[in-house]
């Protein structure tokens, strides 16, 4: 190689190292930039809510037949499937409605102490209600509201005829507690009382038109599964 030729290698040489130490030097001083990870969005919590309960419904059986004293009327006990669905306006503050439907042998169990007769009664009840939230998975609740329960399909025992049981709108007051396994998944026990008075009156064969009122105010005690949207 001439004099000449090696002169241009070496100065092509001399060129690329600077280039690559210049590279370096600026690879130092400027700092690389590493955008953060995304974060997934959290879901918020819907405000809908399912519970379906198994319920006893145990009645105070107090009443009278024409004013008669000690003609006490009774309605029976019973245990029903039960569905209700709640909205939650705030983490505290939820309405929850109560679906459900039983039936109750009535029979007059004073001075004639006999079956009347039948009734199917629907008890809807909207309750608002206050929910702690500073137990961890421990969520008790308390409420207060409205029932109306309606009463239908009535049906007579022999010797009675035209038994009406009147439809009536009573209060309600509710304690309970849902225990949560999971963001959705809970466990619930739930108490009602619920102040029912109403009016009745059936015909009998013997014994001509009766009429009275009956004080059923049922206890609603029930235990099941809660669902959170």
């Amino acid at each position: 190689m001439n004099t000449s030729g090696a002169r241009h290698l070496r100065w092509i040489a001399g060129a690329g190292a600077a280039f690559f130490a210049f590279g370096a030097a600026a690879a130092d001083l400027t700092p690389v930039s590493v955008a953060p990870p995304a974060e997934e969005p959290v879901a918020a919590s819907s405000p809908w809510q399912i519970r379906v309960r198994g319920l006893g419904v145990i009645t105070e059986n107090r009443g009278s037949v024409n004013g008669v004293p000690g003609s006490d009327l009774s309605f029976s006990d019973s245990v029903i499937p039960e569905l209700d669905i709640s909205y939650f306006f705030t983490d505290n503050i939820a309405a929850e409605l109560v679906l459900g439907t039983t039936y109750a042998n009535i029979k007059e169990d004073g001075a004639v102490g006999v079956p009347v007769g039948r009734a199917w009664l629907l008890p809807p009840t909207l309750t608002l209600q206050y929910h702690f939230t500073d137990f961890g998975a421990f969520k008790p609740y308390v409420g207060a509201g409205v029932n109306y329960s309606l009463f239908y399909n009535q049906s007579e025992k022999p010797g009675f005829h035209n038994l009406d049981v009147e439809n009536n709108v009573g209060a309600a007051l509710q304690v309970g507690f849902d225990y949560m396994i999971d963001q959705h998944w809970g466990v619930n026990f739930d108490v009602k009382k619920i102040f029912l008075e109403t009016k009745w009156k059936a015909d009998h064969d013997v014994l001509g038109p009766l009429s009275g009122k009956a004080k059923i105010n049922p206890w609603l005690i029930g235990a099941g599964v809660t669902y959170r949207f």
